[in-house]
C-alpha cells in the first residue's frame, strides 16, 4: 500500500491524504477539508467557499496519487448543518467540480467536523488505469 501526502497540502494533518492499493489501481482519500497550506480553515461561515477549497484539496490529493476527479467512483459529502440549504450549497459545488462525471455520492448533514470552524468535508474512492512510473513501491 502507498500512503500519499502531497507536500502542497497542510502538513499537520494527522493522516495521509490518500492511499493506493496493490496492484495500484484503487485510491481511497481521507476526507478533504477546507484548509489552506498552513492548516488554517478558510472561508469561515461560508459553506460554498469551504466546499470550493475542499474540492481543490481533493483534486490535489487525487493527482498526487495518480488519479483525478474523472476517476472518482464514489464520494461522501459531509456538511456540519441541520439546514438543507447548506447541504444543497455544498452539493452544488461538488457537482460543478465533477461536471458530467456523475459518480455515486452520499450527502450527509452532521453535527460537527474535526477542525475549528469546519463546515464541509468530502472523501472519495477513485480508480486509476495503472501504476504510474516507476511503478508500485515494492517494484524491483
Amino acid at each position: 500500500m502507498e500512503l500519499v501526502r502531497p507536500p502542497t497540502l497542510s502538513a499537520p494533518a494527522p493522516c495521509a491524504y490518500a492511499a493506493v492499493t496493490d496492484p495500484g489501481r484503487m485510491v481511497y482519500t481521507a476526507g478533504a477539508c477546507p484548509l489552506d497550506a498552513d492548516g488554517a480553515t478558510v472561508a469561515v461561515g461560508d459553506v460554498t467557499g469551504q466546499a470550493r477549497q475542499v474540492m481543490t484539496n481533493l483534486r490535489t490529493a487525487l493527482e498526487a496519487a495518480g488519479a483525478g476527479l474523472r476517476d472518482v467512483l464514489k464520494t461522501t459529502v459531509y456538511v456540519a448543518t441541520a439546514d438543507r440549504a447548506d447541504l444543497l450549497a455544498a452539493w452544488a459545488v461538488v457537482r460543478e467540480e465533477l461536471g458530467d462525471h456523475d459518480a455515486p455520492s452520499t450527502l450527509v448533514g452532521v453535527t460537527l467536523l474535526g477542525y475549528p470552524d469546519q463546515l464541509v468535508e468530502v472523501e472519495a474512492v477513485a480508480v486509476r488505469d495503472s501504476w504510474q512510473e516507476p511503478g508500485p513501491p515494492h517494484a524491483g
